[in-house]
């Protein structure tokens, strides 16, 4: 944003403090007018024909933006991706621990990383893999809306798993 002297146009569409609109002035004439009220000219729409500017005081306007942004940032909520690890030949109990893992996650709103991870000739038995990852997705069903299915990735398979939303 471009404050008092640095804005070099001759003419500019000026607005007063209160919203009120000027009209096309001399830039000079509208910096004279915000200097003698102690305030300071911004230009808005540098892009308009002519420009925008508004007669406002810029401290008092950096300073409540940054308390909006201060506020905005309070109010979202950062998602971590939150994994559970299995492997091909894992037992029920097992199993249905790490569902209570991920039923975990789902419930603090993070979203779920669930990989099996292939070792040696496990890689011959992807089939294997697709059926357990539908299984765990099948045990897991009310609580989670899958966002990408299973996939190979390299010597694991990976499915994101995020919570269903709330209505």
């Amino acid at each position: 944003m471009l404050i008092n002297e640095s804005i070099r146009e001759k003419e500019v569409r000026a607005i007063d403090s209160d919203g009120s609109q000027l009209g096309v002035l001399p830039t000079r004439q509208v910096l004279e007018m915000a200097y003698s009220r102690d305030l300071d000219l911004v230009m808005i729409s540098p892009t308009a024909q002519p420009p925008v500017c508004k007669i406002m005081d810029y401290g008092k306007y950096r300073f409540e933006q940054s308390k909006r942004d201060k506020e905005a940032k309070k109010k979202q909520k950062i998602v971590e991706i939150k994994e559970v690890r299995m492997s091909l030949n894992i037992d029920t109990h097992d199993l249905e621990t790490k569902i209570g893992q991920a039923k975990k996650f789902l419930g603090q709103g993070n979203k779920v990383k669930v990989s099996i991870r292939f070792r040696g000739r496990e890689m011959a038995h992807k089939n294997l893999g697709v059926e357990l990852m539908n299984r765990f997705i099948e045990l897991i069903g009310d609580e989670a809306v899958v966002d990408k299915p299973s996939k190979m990735e390299g010597r694991s398979m990976v499915a994101f798993l995020s919570p269903k939303p709330v209505k």
